[in-house]
């Protein structure tokens, strides 16, 4: 099953870097291109969604097999067309036809590349829901099958670097797609042998239904814990709701019904889940908010062009994507096994402090390139660059992975690992989505011109030091201290205390001050004080 992990780290990278390219090829501004990779991103936060499909319509008898193959021919489907798209020229015509056949052709490439991208969201939360559940079963493991997981899928992603950036910068990028396409369905055989260990179901289960031939509905899961699922659910689905509405429609609207959102969500979390559990729950959302994101502006301005930021980095994407790459990957995967025998012992609040210091403190790197006080000292680009932002950025973004995954799959509950940590990782995609909404928003405000003749970056050192230094640590680090501050090796809730849910009845349960009584089952939410 792992090296399903390292195909799909492979695939997703491949797939996100092509979408992104090829936007950005049809578009000419910077937040227009992050409006639409948003959007090709967004099924990373449908993953309630499937989760909660998964759980509730086995087909064929089993929760995962079948939604794990249909969604491997999504993704062939989208990247079947996106084949046809370049070798029937359409790219070379809509340049030609003018802008709004461009936009066109932007759209359709976008739908494509959201489908590539649905298969790699829907393999990694089907995953994710079965080492949820062996976490819980086995808490003494730690974050060792977290651990496990990331080795493998830095290893993927090392294998991808290495030809990336090489065929990008010789226009290859159709070779890219056919690798893209070999990819997608390298998990088919894995998955339709049963590599993924499930039981079978049938419907003579107690609550089990029959709908048609082959799919079944486990009606007696859903009663039982009829709001949890129905809000996951629509937590899943918003997530394509709000990029279309912002991709296509005003930024401020998109913004407005994101935050209505995330309160609805907040809302609904604190009446039916447990304390504890909204209380970390309110940590993620916070601790993922507080990162707004400025960081594909740094890209641009990376690669850019002599003509777009005279005497500055000009770097290739052979430099950009592959060498850095390499030299990223095989830190992340350094940084994976520093974490598992020197930080997986630690407390999760320490570790999580220490990470979100380390990681605002990588962005000088940054700082210094953008205002070119390396060169002053003598030192190039390409060595800083390698030296602090490959390696520095790399290895924080692993160490930071590793815990907050951990406490993903920690948070679920038995009998709805899937739904529940599609729930905590969807809305925490969620989050990073609507942060790089706003990120985009953020540079439309400043006045930041990222491509053309007339590039203007004046802005970029402000909005470092101000979004990718100063906030994640003023927010973050205040949002840890809602985590209980239990060791790795330890459950984070205690569902068995907490009798959430239990045999479907109601239940009393204790509140944050420990003599208050509140009733979580989803007959009785509207009778909560």
């Amino acid at each position: 099953m792992m090296c399903m992990w390292a195909c799909l780290a492979s695939y997703y990278f491949v797939s996100v870097y092509g979408g992104m390219y090829l936007t950005c090829l049809f578009l000419s501004t910077y937040f227009h291109s992050t409006l639409l990779c948003s959007m090709i991103l967004s099924p990373f936060a449908m993953k309630p969604f499937i989760g909660v499909a998964s759980d509730l319509f086995p087909i064929r008898g089993y929760n995962k097999k079948y939604f794990a193959l249909y969604s491997i021919l999504i993704g062939l489907l989208g990247c079947s067309v996106l084949l046809g798209l370049y070798h029937s020229g359409a790219t070379e015509m809509a340049v030609i036809q003018g802008e709004d056949a461009s936009q066109r052709l932007a759209d359709i490439i976008v739908i494509c590349f959201t489908a590539v991208v649905y298969e790699a969201a829907a393999l990694d939360i089907l995953g994710e829901g079965k080492y949820a559940e062996l976490m819980r079963n086995h808490p003494e493991s730690g974050s060792s099958i977290i651990s496990f997981k990331f080795g493998w899928a830095m290893l993927g992603s090392l294998v991808t670097t290495i030809f990336v950036g090489p065929l990008s910068d010789a226009g290859y990028f159709h070779v890219l797609f056919w690798i893209t396409l070999v990819l997608s369905l390298m998990p088919f055989y894995p998955t339709l042998a049963g590599w993924i260990p499930e039981r079978l179901r049938t419907f003579q289960e107690p609550g089990m239904v029959k709908l048609c031939k082959g799919c079944l509905y486990d009606q007696g899961s859903f009663q039982e814990k009829k709001m949890p699922f129905i809000v996951i659910t629509l937590c899943g689905l918003s997530a394509p709701l709000l990029a279309a509405v912002t991709t296509y429609a005003d930024l401020a609207i998109g913004l407005v019904s994101a935050a209505v959102l995330l309160i609805t969500f907040l809302v609904a979390t604190y009446y039916i889940f447990p304390r504890t559990f909204f209380r970390v729950f309110l940590s993620i959302v916070i601790g993922y908010m507080g990162s707004v994101s400025v960081g594909s502006a740094l890209g641009y301005y990376y690669t850019a062009s002599e003509e777009c930021v005279p005497n500055g980095p000009n770097f290739s994407y052979t430099y950009y994507v592959t060498v850095t790459g390499i030299v990223g990957s095989v830190v992340n995967f350094s940084a994976v096994i520093l974490y598992q025998n020197f930080l997986s012992n630690w407390r999760f609040r320490p570790v999580l402090i220490v990470t979100i210091v380390i990681g605002s403190l990588a962005s000088i790197v940054d700082l210094i390139i953008i205002m070119r006080w390396n060169v002053a000292i003598g030192i190039p680009d390409l060595v800083l660059f390698l030296l602090g932002n490959a390696v520095f950025e790399n290895c924080v973004m692993t160490l930071q992975a590793i815990p907050f995954s951990a406490i993903f799959a920690k948070m679920a509950p038995p009998g709805m690992e899937s739904a529940v940590f599609a729930y905590t990782v969807g809305i925490a995609n969620f989050c990073g989505m609507v942060s790089s909404i706003l990120g985009s928003g953020v540079i439309r405000w400043s006045g930041m011109v990222t491509v053309g003749d007339t590039c203007d970056f004046k802005a970029l050192p402000t909005l470092i030091v101000i979004f990718r230094m100063m906030v994640p640590m003023l927010v973050g680090i205040p949002a840890v201290f809602l985590i209980p501050n239990v060791f790795q090796t330890e459950q984070l809730i205690d569902w068995d205390q907490e009798q959430w849910y239990e045999n479907g009845s109601d239940v009393t349960q204790p509140s944050a001050q420990g003599n208050e009584k509140n009733d979580f089952s989803a007959d009785s939410l509207h009778d909560h004080h």
